[in-house]
């Protein structure tokens, strides 16, 4: 078996004193590369660029990414991230770890991950709030790529604001995950899924209702000023679409 590679991304956004966000940490290294993009707002934004395929087996990608008190930062991907087997067939792992201070907002919007088939990937995703923060982050699952079975991918996201839960939520889908991840009772036959999760100050009076989003979406209110939008669909281009319209309906 061969050694993984290690992959670590660093974004730090800033206030710039002129009504705009600096970035005065912006690194990344292994199989990740950093891009910011032109914004027409007040905004930074950042793409995650992959310069080599995967994450392969044994492969270890971190990104840690900062918004400090008054900026506003939105971070997206150039493409989908596709977890493939590769030559060593231990598990592969991809954390994200964003912090968000006060009168800061932090946007988490990269495109979809693709479990392959025989892939064997863990994600886990954590965010830290302070109580005045601001906070849209995105998830999606696509399982396995056109006419292939999925790999084992498994996806745990927790939210904490000042500290306390808002969210920690776990799922295994794939060969080897605990029986019934692909029954009536979780994903029903779909192949995509995904979680969108909103924070935001205003929420602590004027929190949205609990709401059905068509047939296989809902929309449910968290304890503290959050909401979380669950989605399945049968395939990556509807679930993006049930997805951009609850953002939509939320701002």
């Amino acid at each position: 078996m061969t050694a993984g590679v290690r992959s670590t991304v660093r974004i730090t956004a800033s206030d710039n004193g002129r009504g705009g966000t600096a970035l005065p940490v912006l690194e990344g290294e292994g199989s990740l590369a950093l891009r910011r993009v032109r914004s027409a707002g007040p905004d930074a934004h950042v793409l995650l660029v992959g310069t080599m395929g995967g994450p392969l087996g044994g492969d270890h990608v971190t990104v840690e990414a900062r918004a400090q008190a008054g900026a506003r930062l939105r971070i997206g991907s150039v493409a989908a991230t596709i977890a493939l087997p590769g030559q060593a067939k231990g598990e592969a792992y991809y954390d994200v770890r964003l912090t968000v201070d006060d009168g800061a907002e932090l946007l988490w919007l990269p495109e979809q991950l693709i479990s392959a088939c025989e892939s064997d990937l863990r994600v886990t995703t954590r965010a830290e709030l302070a109580p005045d923060a601001r906070l849209v982050l995105r998830e999606e699952q696509v399982l396995g790529r056109t006419g292939e079975d999925p790999g084992r991918l498994t996806s745990r996201l927790t939210v904490h604001r000042a500290g306390r839960p808002l969210l920690d939520q776990e799922l295994a889908c794939g060969p080897g995950s605990p029986g019934g991840w692909d029954g009536p009772a979780v994903l029903a036959g779909h192949r995509a899924l995904g979680q969108l999760v909103v924070v935001r100050p205003e929420f602590e009076t004027d929190k949205p209702q609990p709401a059905l989003l068509g047939e296989n979406a809902a929309l449910t209110p968290l304890a503290g000023p959050a909401v979380l939008v669950t989605a399945l669909a049968p395939d990556a281009l509807r679930l993006r679409a049930t997805l951009d319209d609850a953002l939509r309906r939320l701002s």
